[in-house]
């Protein structure tokens, strides 16, 4: 071996073969599973009243949520990994809500859309629950009532942005499972 001084000249080894040339990049495994996780969501639908019928414009060919990599509606909380809650929620659907949420497979991020899943709207009474975030933790609020169906592709770009940044690290995270343990879910 050569013993390296201030006056040796570093010389760049070259690459082994296969490491370069056309078609090929080299990135972090986190990078390329975000990029997939983002453009293959599977929405599960959880609509009450008019914020329901909004998303269903925005399913539409118009607004075509397709485009954004979330064409199959998953009915099966099993097989989704976003939940869109869309309308007013009464606190006896609050545990059916929850379980749903329970029920998904991590990774799993949760849309609230509408004023009234957000914050009760204008349903302000005993029997309405004062937002979704009461019993299941949101990651993004669509404001409105009932939001256009732009509002609601907004939400789901946003959501799309969390799931190609979000580490791996996250969902093991302290943080994470004291957050998920606040809400009383383990």
């Amino acid at each position: 071996m050569k013993e390296i001084t201030k006056r040796t000249k570093v010389e760049i080894a070259k690459s082994p073969d296969g490491l370069e040339g056309p078609g090929f990049f080299a990135t972090k495994l986190e990078d390329v599973v975000g990029m997939a996780r983002k453009n293959s969501l599977w929405p599960l639908p959880f609509a009450t009243s008019c914020c329901g019928i909004e998303f269903m414009a925005t399913m539409a060919s118009h607004y075509d949520l397709g485009r954004f990599g979330s064409e199959r509606l998953s009915f099966s909380p099993r097989q989704a990994d976003m939940l869109m809650v869309m309308g007013t929620i009464s606190k006896k659907m609050g545990p059916i809500l929850r379980q749903v949420y329970e029920q998904m497979a991590e990774p799993r991020w949760v849309l609230s859309v509408g004023a009234c899943a957000s914050s009760g709207g204008i349903f302000d009474t005993y029997s309405v629950l004062q937002g979704i975030d009461k019993i299941i933790p949101v990651d993004v609020y669509v404001p409105g009532c009932p939001p256009r169906p732009e509002q609601i592709l907004e939400g789901v770009l946003k959501i799309q942005e969390m799931c190609q940044n979000e580490s791996f690290r996250r969902r093991e995270s302290e943080e994470y499972k004291n957050m998920l343990n606040s809400y009383g879910i383990e």
